[in-house]
């Protein structure tokens, strides 16, 4: 809201002469008061061919300025607007913060110039509310004003050149709507206001043209047309041949006239054009406003003096025509009583609207003054303050820069000056040392790295150590409990025939090579996941005699995955009775298989040894020892090994205790056996049990692993851990939709018949 203090000056300055306004806000009385006019009149209008615009105008503003005291005063000055670009433009749904770019885009495509020529501005117009859900505004109108840059230095220039700052720089047809909206509408910025149907139209005729304005108070839309008093005034010269002197005061005068009939049949013609150009201008307002109704029409200037024509426009645009011989909304009797004031009140409507605009009493708040000058008023309007601040400073500086002084005193070089040199060669003696210390260092690092060179391979012999020790400790063993057990079917062992490692440059041509049989023995994640790169397959072959018919998994090839492979499979392993975990997959181990194996062989098991001497040759020599027991080799490998033969086993009762037959009957239930008695002596003289035997060949996969590299814990069992998925043997379980192995043993691969294992030992680095 207006300053009730701060007066203001509404100023145009037309082809006629200059009309000044100046105006105050009471807020308490909420009332506009008129506190001072001016209206001075150009010796000749500005565009008669003798005139010089420039010293006419300048000559007008001298004679202000002498009449009138504007120090401390707003000055607020119109522009013309047959010279500025206006547009009206309905934008889409958009949202509020994104107007100014959208508008700034209308305005390169609505503009003709370039946007650096020319000083625009706009306003929304409209409800242009923003939607309280989504945030756009979606009935908004924007109002578009630009003149070029040079007509508006033009008409700003008498001004600076007096040392007058512009406050405000407005076209005329939107000073017009200031006047209309808060004069005959009654619309104060700061009340609800609800527009309704009807509209007002605006006639301010001019000298050489005439500006329409219709608005509700919400929408605008102006028009410029180009009649104006001249174009009257030009029709006396030409149909009278009259001078243009004499022309203007006839038209002013035609009622005193000696023949005023002629006068207006003169003037007919342009009263005529006049009429068809606002009809036309009213025409197509309605036809893009479809539900606008015209309330009346409101004529300002002082060409709408000219006698007959409000009457005339009465008669041909069948809408009421008023003219203005006062203000209703503007209070202060020694102005608008004023003669000269009331005789030339239809031209102070644009100054009126002006000064209303610099109060902050109009919804309008666009203005034309160069963003430069802008600019420049703001930093001189600061400069006071910024030279406070800058005092302030200088003064808080001044005052520690004493206090510093007397602290430096205390501090100064006379007293401490022994002090700071025996510091400073302190110091160089600090730097020496540390600089032989860091060259010591340096030279101790490239030592360290020489000698490094001469060991490369003792971090990789310290693997092969912890491989034998991982297959050592995955073999089952005794408990304490069953430490004295005597029955070889029922001891926890397994015998390693041969270990043999071979390397490859990609192991994954090893995985590529075993059947579908032979990976179902692996760990799920491991038979999904295929080794890739360099390493090493570890190869073992065995054979045990465990035999135990209360337990599943505690014969055959169960036995072998739930005690040998289960163990491989495991991360770390710790025996009962072991002082500490060892690592098993930790150090690298993966993809155990079980390649192949024989569990159809019986051979016979003396446990308390043969009654009687044996011939070299026999079979109870070959087989039976004395004490009991079985050979410590068992059968032996090779292309005639029942491994992988393929037929189902029939295991005899392993509790029954049977009498050793003839030698010439030889082991029938024993595959390969055979038997040449010879007469003395026979195996039958001692007892012996038909054990079962199963030889095995597993292979897996090893991969060395620096300590540094180790993972602490084996993720891919963390993860089956957190799902909860385990078989009964505690593996990890096998993807969905896996096959069951043959002879009931899940993950075991199916004999190969006639396979022989890869024989040999474990390669030395």
């Amino acid at each position: 809201m207006a300053n009730a203090a701060q007066a203001v000056w509404g100023i145009e300055i037309g082809q006629a002469g200059l009309k000044a306004i100046r105006l105050r806000y009471a807020e308490a009385a909420r009332q506009v008061i008129a506190v001072a006019f001016d209206y001075i009149p150009h010796p000749k209008l500005l565009n008669q061919p003798d005139a010089v615009p420039d010293e006419l105008v300048a000559q007008a503003l001298d004679t202000f300025l002498s009449r009138n005291d504007v120090q401390g005063d707003l000055i607020a000055v119109g522009l013309p607007g047959a010279t500025a670009l206006t547009r009206f433009i309905q934008l889409p749904p958009v949202e509020a913060s994104k107007v100014a770019e959208i508008v700034r885009y209308e305005a390169r495509q609505q503009i003709p110039f370039a946007l650096e020529d020319v000083i625009w501005d706009y306003q929304t117009l409209g409800s242009g509310n923003a939607d309280a859900d989504s945030g756009f505004i979606m009935d908004a109108e924007v109002g578009l004003f630009a003149m070029k840059r040079d007509q508006v230095e033009k008409q700003l220039a008498p001004f600076l050149e007096r040392k007058l700052e512009v406050e405000l720089l407005q076209l005329a047809p939107l000073a017009l709507y200031n006047y209309v909206a808060f004069d005959q509408l009654g619309i104060r910025p700061d009340e609800e206001f609800t527009p309704g149907d009807e509209y007002v139209i605006t006639l301010d005729k001019g000298t050489d043209n005439t500006t329409l304005v219709v608005t509700n108070g919400e929408k605008i839309w102006v028009r410029n047309i180009p009649i104006g008093g001249n174009h009257f005034t030009r029709a006396l010269t030409k149909s009278m041949k009259l001078t243009f002197a004499k022309a203007e005061h006839l038209k002013c005068n035609a009622t005193r006239s000696p023949d005023p009939r002629a006068v207006f049949q003169a003037l007919r013609p342009v009263f005529n054009d006049y009429v068809a150009e606002i009809q036309r201008s009213i025409g197509y307002f309605s036809s893009v406003n479809r539900e606008a109704k015209i309330a009346r029409v409101i004529g300002v200037g002082n060409g709408f003096k000219l006698a007959g024509l409000q009457k005339f426009l009465q008669q041909n645009l069948q809408h009421e025509v008023v003219r203005v011989d006062t203000f209703p909304s503007l209070v202060g009797d020694v102005v608008l009583n004023a003669p000269l004031f009331q005789e030339n009140v239809l031209t102070f409507a644009v100054p009126y609207g002006l000064a209303l605009q610099a109060l902050q009493l109009t919804r309008i708040h666009t203005s034309l003054i160069p963003p430069e000058i802008v600019l420049e008023r703001k930093i001189r309007r600061k400069k006071p303050w910024a030279v406070v601040t800058a005092a302030s400073l200088l003064f808080g500086l001044a005052t520690s820069a004493a206090g510093y002084s007397l602290v430096a005193d205390s501090v100064s070089e006379a007293r401490f000056g022994d002090a700071e040199r025996q510091v400073a060669s302190f110091q160089s003696e600090v730097n020496r040392l540390k600089q032989e210390y860091d060259q010591a260092t340096a030279k101790n690092t490239e030592l360290k790295e020489a000698l490094q060179k001469f060991f490369p391979a003792l971090e990789e012999r310290e693997y092969w150590l912890e491989l034998y020790r991982a297959i050592n400790e995955c073999l089952p063993r005794d408990s304490a409990i069953n430490a004295g057990e005597t029955d070889i079917r029922k001891k926890n062992r397994i015998n390693l025939i041969s270990v043999n490692v071979r390397k490859y440059a990609d192991l994954k041509g090893w995985f590529d090579t075993l059947k579908a049989g032979q990976k179902l023995s692996m760990r799920p994640d491991d038979r999904a996941n295929p080794p890739e790169g360099p390493g090493y397959v570890v190869t073992l072959y065995g054979e045990h005699f465990h035999h135990d018919e209360n337990d599943r998994n505690g014969k055959a090839i169960l036995y072998l995955k739930s005690t040998l492979t289960k163990n491989l499979n495991e991360f770390v392993l710790q025996q009962p009775g072991t002082p500490e975990p060892v690592p098993v997959r930790q150090i690298g181990i993966s993809h155990v298989a079980i390649v192949d194996y024989n569990a159809e062989q019986k051979i016979p098991w003396y446990p308390n040894g043969p009654k009687s001497p044996l011939r070299p040759n026999s079979a109870a020599a070959r087989f039976g020892l004395p004490g009991g027991g079985l050979p410590g080799g068992g059968l032996p490998l090779g292309s005639g090994s029942p491994l992988g033969s393929g037929s189902s086993p029939q295991f005899s009762d392993p509790d029954s205790i049977v009498t050793a037959p003839e030698e010439s009957e030889g082991f029938a239930e024993t595959p390969g056996l055979t038997n040449t008695p010879d007469g003395s002596g026979a195996p039958g003289q001692g007892e012996y049990v038909m054990v079962p035997k199963t030889t095995f060949w597993v292979e897996f996969v090893w991969r060395p692993k620096p300590k540094s590299e180790r993972p602490l814990q084996d993720p891919a069992l963390a993860a089956s851990t957190q799902t909860g998925e385990t078989t009964a043997d505690g593996a990890t379980p096998a993807s969905p939709g896996t096959p069951a192995a043959p002879n009931g043993a899940a993950g075991v691969p199916t004999p190969t018949p006639g396979a022989t294992p890869p024989t040999g030992s474990l390669p030395q680095k």
